[in-house]
């Protein structure tokens, strides 16, 4: 979308789109060198002035805040007050006198021709770690630089930014190596680092290497599963031996939430009279912890694996609620192979999304129960806390009643007595008839005598 004036107000911007790509700007026509900078994920309140200094007039532009932090009003407020600083050069006097004292106190002003890729990655992680970004994030942004940019680390960030063809001819190589996504994905790693390093590098080039990549086309994948593919999933899910795992995948369906976050859910987290489970730091951090209201069959679902964990592995399950024999004491392996579940991980929260639909959720719930910023100013007014206890819950429960119904539905090959689960009572875990799945017996459940003799039976036949 191109650039255009307008007289900003709240109703206004709140019914401006976001990009599709890269950004563009909306002036406001009643202050001048006011206006909104609108991305793909965010619109910032910003100005642009201009001050005099050395006989020669100087440009500066200064973020003031999101539409989430500042209400039009008290942003033209903030504007007028940073244009008059920015006319009488106090921007500018701030920066100088901050330079002078780093000088002071020792610290070397860094040069650009000494700032390699892994020094700069090495600061930008400590940037990461202070803005409170998850460990799977950080790991993430380090396996791009530390894997695919092995051979950079150690190759001064000047280099990159006056020869951007070696940049574009990596990508090219990415995306034969490692996909599309793979390729891109690095690439916007390094175009952070970059950014961040000229931060302090102002020698370093203006032009970040990476505008001369060509970016390949990214579409979300279509992995949802819609309600006649329920009843096949629900049939693999109950025939996974793991039974942790089972139950793993299960409320991530149920739920619709990251894996990576269900993985380190505790029992402390687990809030039984309240029927939430608490999630502190989901993807953006501590400040985006909410609850997920539960329905009958997340609580049956939970329970059942709170059993098992202590059935297997009873040290870690004091703590963890999805126990595992790892380093971490929790699961942090949840792929399967596709010939024995089709749809795990992202796909179920895809198919938490399309199920919603079909369900007749509203855009909203749906919004509010997957942890989703709510697009627009008048639904930002909504207090999520305020409708946990009735709307939403019983949004979810009209869901899970969906999920679990359609998938219970017979379907061919199917037998009669595995339509206990997923409606299993904890208690019944291990049960000859109501429980699904025999254990695996490298983890040491014992099974009930009727299943023995069964499994006796057919060794013999064997």
């Amino acid at each position: 979308m191109s650039d255009f004036k307008a007289s900003l107000n709240d109703k206004m911007i709140g019914r401006l789109a976001l990009a599709d790509e890269g950004q563009y700007v909306v002036r406001d026509t009643d202050l001048k060198g006011f206006f909104l900078v609108i991305g793909k994920r965010k619109k910032t309140f910003t100005v642009l002035g201009e001050f005099w200094e050395g006989g020669k007039r100087h440009a500066k532009k200064v973020a003031l805040g999101t539409v989430e932090e500042l209400s039009t009003r008290d942003a033209r407020v903030k504007a007028r007050d940073a244009l008059a600083k920015i006319a009488r050069g106090e921007y500018a006097a701030e920066a100088a006198a901050a330079a002078v004292a780093k000088a002071q106190a020792g610290l070397a002003i860094e040069k650009a021709a000494d700032v390699t890729l892994r020094s700069a990655w090495a600061r930008y992680k400590i940037y990461l770690e202070r803005k409170d970004r998850s460990a799977a994030t950080i790991a993430g942004y380090g396996d791009h630089v530390e894997r695919l940019m092995k051979d950079w680390l150690d190759l001064p960030l000047m280099t990159l930014g006056e020869n951007p063809r070696m940049v574009s001819d990596r990508h090219d190589q990415l995306t034969r190596d490692n996909g599309p996504f793979g390729a891109n994905g690095c690439m916007r790693t390094l175009r952070a680092i970059y950014n961040h390093a000229r931060r302090s590098a102002r020698e370093l080039p203006a032009d970040n290497p990476t505008s001369a990549v060509d970016w390949n086309d990214e579409k979300r994948r279509d992995t949802a599963m819609g309600t006649f593919d329920l009843p096949e999933w629900m049939n693999q899910a109950r025939r996974l031996r793991h039974a942790i795992r089972r139950e793993f995948h299960l409320f991530t369906l149920l739920s619709g939430s990251r894996p990576g976050a269900l993985q380190r859910a505790e029992v402390t987290h687990f809030d039984f009279a309240r029927r939430v489970l608490h999630v502190p730091r989901p993807k953006g951090g501590a400040k985006r912890a909410f609850d997920i209201p539960l329905s009958r069959d997340m609580l049956r679902c939970l329970g059942r694996a709170m059993r098992i964990s202590r059935m297997l592995h009873p040290e870690h399950a004091e703590r963890w609620i999805f126990a595992a024999d790892s380093d971490e004491g929790h699961l942090v392996e949840h792929k399967e192979p596709r010939e024995r579940l089709s749809k795990w991980g992202n796909d179920l929260r895809q198919s938490y999304r399309t199920l919603g639909q079909a369900a007749g959720l509203s855009d909203i719930d749906m919004h509010l129960l997957m942890n989703h910023r709510l697009p627009g100013v008048n639904a930002g007014y909504i207090t999520r806390d305020k409708l946990m206890s009735d709307h939403l819950r019983a949004a979810q429960q009209k869901l899970s009643d969906y999920i679990v119904t359609a998938g219970m539905t017979p379907s061919k090959g199917g037998a009669k007595r595995e339509r206990a689960w997923p409606r299993l009572p904890s208690r019944y875990i291990g049960d000859d008839i109501l429980d699904p799945t025999p254990p695996d017996p490298r983890l040491g459940v014992p099974i009930g005598p009727r299943r023995k003799k069964a499994e006796e039976s057919e060794a013999k036949a064997a």
